[in-house]
Formats: structure tokens, sequence, C-alpha cells
């Protein structure tokens, strides 16, 4: 009989189960994974050990798989412990069950490559991190088509913070030093899916100028950022998890990295799971270990757009997505960008330390002179359920002569912890325009749900504001607002609202209280 690759691969498994039951040697001819573009690393000298340094094997077989048009690059089970590995176009690296890429710490015989420099002129618009790509794990410039996949892990053991606070590390950011898992710079066509990351350092992930980037069904276990995803076109993160207990989980950003504004936009965020609580690494091992108590302060693990926010933000959709134990959902614009057609829906929070929503235009200005203050519009918030929340209410706040703009909220449940002392209630919060945006950024604040200062065209329907304790704070406090419609509103007690110069305020259907409707100017409790 004679065998050929197309009988075999056009035969389908029954034909192969055939074959290798009636032909002598059968299995000696079936195709390796080389003879589908698949290049083994161990036959170009990795020996997945976990000691060898097998950094030259694996960018050997990258470049030989590139120089064939592209392919997937194997790693089979075995640990392999590396340095920069430099991706090219048109590869994949596929990580088998039971393989791990490991971050070797440099030393006087290795490190990573050396970060590139960045044009003084605009390297202080965004912290040193967010600047550079080549000091990585894994890294890629200018690249299209290229996919990381698998079951198997990346461990950035021996990647540093970008914080100072690694036990082995003197220079956060000296030369040899690596402290991102993977950095991509302006790439298209990305794909990372199935493996798991844990200890990222301080990106899991940086990819900025990123267009039509898909992650999904990771499970990253990060001791800061998850996914920093900046200046991207057309980004799908999808089925995730991530625990970042020292940062933020999923953290959209528009910074001035690429030496120019560039936009965030067309970006999606479904089915994910974001926390702050669990001990790194009981996510991966399965063991759910939370944080001491005493750590709860410091929790992060949100999904977060900005700080950085010279581009903006445009088209973002998030939905079906559950919070625990983290920090809320806050989207803030501070340097004199936009965020504008948004749309939030099906969310679950319990646990939430600080505002379980935070809206924030400001005016730090961190980017070129000159630039106008920013703008953030057309939000819509829907179904969404906050329980055991702790005594910071949801935050809507722009600044004088710049409001946030039309922004709706439906179907939402907040509970709170409440209990706040009778003094909590006549708080007058500062401005603080130029501070750094936060959902603490104000101190304790004088609503049990909602502080909204300095908004138009604002919509609530079907709102509930409920506490664990008695609290003397009403429910919503509204300060310089214009346009505020409320509707099937349900609150602890009496009074609902406080009210400081409002214009055009309605509130109808609402249990327990008579509609109103007042044109304004007006100031006082109800």
């Amino acid at each position: 009989m004679t065998l050929d690759r197309r009988s075999i691969l056009f035969g389908g498994a029954a034909g192969a189960a055939f074959l290798a039951a009636s032909t002598p040697g059968f299995a000696s001819a079936l195709p390796g994974p080389e003879d589908f573009n698949w290049v083994n690393v161990r036959h170009f000298g990795a020996k997945g050990d976990g000691v060898a340094i097998d950094t030259p094997a694996i960018n050997r077989a990258i470049d030989h798989a590139a120089e064939r048009g592209g392919g997937t690059v194997y790693f089979p089970a075995g640990t392999y412990a590396c340095y920069t590995i430099r991706l090219k176009s048109n590869i994949t690296l596929h990580l088998d069950n039971g393989a791990v890429i490991l971050a070797a710490a440099p030393s006087a015989s290795g490190g990573y490559d050396v970060a590139e420099p960045i044009d003084p002129a605009y390297e202080a618009f965004q912290d040193y991190g967010h600047s550079h790509w080549k000091n990585s794990l894994i890294w890629g410039e200018g690249l299209h088509d290229i996919a990381i996949t698998g079951q198997g892990l990346i461990w950035g053991k021996g990647l540093g913070r970008g914080d100072g606070k690694d036990n082995w590390l003197k220079d956060p950011n000296g030369p040899g030093t690596g402290n991102k898992a993977i950095g991509l710079k302006r790439c298209r066509n990305v794909t990372l899916r199935d493996f798991k990351i844990l200890e990222g350092g301080w990106f899991a992930l940086l990819a900025t100028g990123v267009d039509n980037l898909t992650i999904d069904n990771l499970l990253v276990d990060t001791n800061r950022d998850g996914f920093d995803i900046d200046c991207c076109k057309n980004v799908r993160v999808t089925n995730c998890t991530v625990n970042s207990p020292y940062d933020d989980a999923i953290c959209p950003k528009s910074s001035y990295a690429l030496g120019e504004p560039r936009v965030t936009e067309n970006v999606m965020i479904a089915n994910c799971f974001v926390t702050g609580n669990y001990q790194i690494g009981s996510v991966i091992d399965g063991t759910w270990k939370k944080m001491p108590p005493d750590f709860a302060s410091l929790i992060h693990g949100r999904i977060k757009f900005g700080t950085e926010t010279n581009g903006g933000f445009r088209n973002i959709t998030i939905t079906n997505c559950v919070f625990e134990d983290s920090r809320g959902l806050a989207f803030e614009t501070v340097d004199g960008a936009m965020i504008e057609d948004v749309t939030v829906s099906n969310i679950t929070m319990r646990g939430i330390i600080d505002a379980p929503l935070f809206l924030r235009l400001g005016k730090r200005m961190r980017g070129p002179a000159g630039r106008p203050i920013g703008t953030m519009k057309r939000i819509q918030i829907q179904n969404i359920v906050s329980s055991n929340a702790t005594l910071l209410p949801s935050v809507i706040a722009g600044l004088i002569d710049h409001p946030i703009e039309d922004v709706r909220i439906s179907d939402v449940y907040f509970h709170h912890v409440g209990g706040a002392p009778a003094a909590m209630a006549a708080i007058r919060p500062p401005e603080a325009e130029l501070g750094y945006p936060e959902a603490t950024m104000f101190g304790d604040l004088p609503a049990t749900g909602f502080f909204v200062r300095h908004a138009r065209h604002l919509e609530m329907n079907n709102v509930e504001i409920a506490v664990a304790a008695p609290d003397p704070r009403p429910a919503f406090r509204l300060e310089d607002v214009q346009d505020a419609d409320f509707t099937r509103i349900r609150v602890p007690k009496a009074p609902a609202f406080a009210l400081d110069r409002v214009t055009a305020f309605r509130n109808s259907a609402s249990g327990g209280m008579k509609d109103m409707w007042m044109e304004g100017p007006v100031s006082g409790t109800f």
C-alpha cells in the first residue's frame, strides 16, 4: 500500500486507524508537527529543565519559522527558563499543557533586552513602564498576525514590578531588567488565548497601538496590572479571570507613549471575572486563599479606564462581568481627552472597597501644553447589582464649566454597609481639580448611594439604594447639576435627595415620595 500526505489527511481519524491496524510501520509515517509548519523548540536546543537559559534556542526556532513564511513554535511540556523572547510576524507560540515559560532572574551572565530610548519631549507624560516594551519576557514591535495560545503557563518569576519592591533587584528599570510578561507595540491582528500568567511583573500585558486584538480565556494571577490596553483599536477581552491585588485587573489607557495622542476605541470587555483579594497563585492552583483582613485598604483588581488619557476612549462596551473584593468600575479622563459612547450592562459586584461606579472628568493635564480640558458624555449603565460596598458612594464628578454629560443609569441595586457618623452628612468635599483621579480623592462623601457634581442631562430609572446599617446621609447628593430626571427610585429613608444649585429636577413614581418638578435652581433636602 502506498501512503502519502493527502491520503492520510483526507482519510480522517477512521482512515488513519484502519491504516495503522493494517499497515506495518504506519505510525512512523504519520506527519509530525513540523510537517504542518509546527516548529518544536526542543529541536533547536531548548532543554526545558528550568535551569538552562533556553532563550537562544527559542529565538532560533522563531527565526526558522519566520524564514519559512510563518508557523507555530511549539513548547512541549517542560519549564523553559528565558530572558527576552522576540516575536516575529506570522508566528504563533503554542504552550502545551505542562509547558512553562519561566522568566529568569537577571544575572551577571545574562538579562533582558534593554529598554528602548524615548523622546524626552514626552517621556514625562506617562509612567516609565508605559513607554518601554523591549524589556519584556515576550516582546514584539511593528508585527502582524501573531498569537500566543495553549494551556501552558507564563511565569514572570524573575520580572520586576517596576517599583523597587523586588528583593533581588536594586534598579527596577536598569539594564538587563525585565518588568513585563508580554510587551507589544504597533502590532495588528493579535490573538492571546487559553494560557495562564503568574506574577506578570509591572504589566502581565502591555499592548500599545495594537489593532485587532483578541484576548480570550486567559487566567491571570499577578503582582501588578493585568492587561494594559493602550492606544488600541478593535479589542475583544472575553472569558478572562484576573486576580491583581496590588494594581488594576483590566486597564484600558490612551497615553502619549507613541509620541502622539491616539484614541482607544471599539473595545468590548465581556464575561470576565476581576478581583484583588486572593493571594497570588491561589487562583491558578485552585486554593482561592484570601488576602489577610488588614490588606483590605490596598485592594485593587478592578476594571479602570485611565489614568493616562491623552487620546481618549470611544465606543466601549462592558457586559456580563463579575467584580469581587475589588475597587469599582472607573472611567477617568484628566489629561485633555474625551470619553464617549459607552455602554455598561449586566455587572455583579460584591465587596467593593470604594465607589462601585467612579466617573471623573478632571484637569491634571499631563501632556503637551495648550490642550483643552477633556469631555465625558453619552454613558449608559444598566443591570448592575452591588452588595456590601463600603461607605463611599458612587461618584460622578466633572468640573466647573466642564460638566459630565448625558449619563443614564437604570435597573441597578447598590447596597452599602452604611453606619456613617452624623457629621458626614454635612461634609462639603473639595473640588480637587488637579488631583490624581481615584474614588477616594474627595475624602468622605455626604451620600449613601450617589454623589454627583457638575453634570448635565442625568437620568436614573429604577434605582435602589440600600444600607446594612442606618445611615444619616441622603441617598443622592447633587451639586451643580442641570436637567436631572429620576424615576422609580427606592431609598432607605427620607430625605432621598440633597440638592445644591440643581436646575430642571424631576422625580416621579418613586416609592414613598411625591412626584416633584422643580425648575430651580434649587437647594435643599427632599
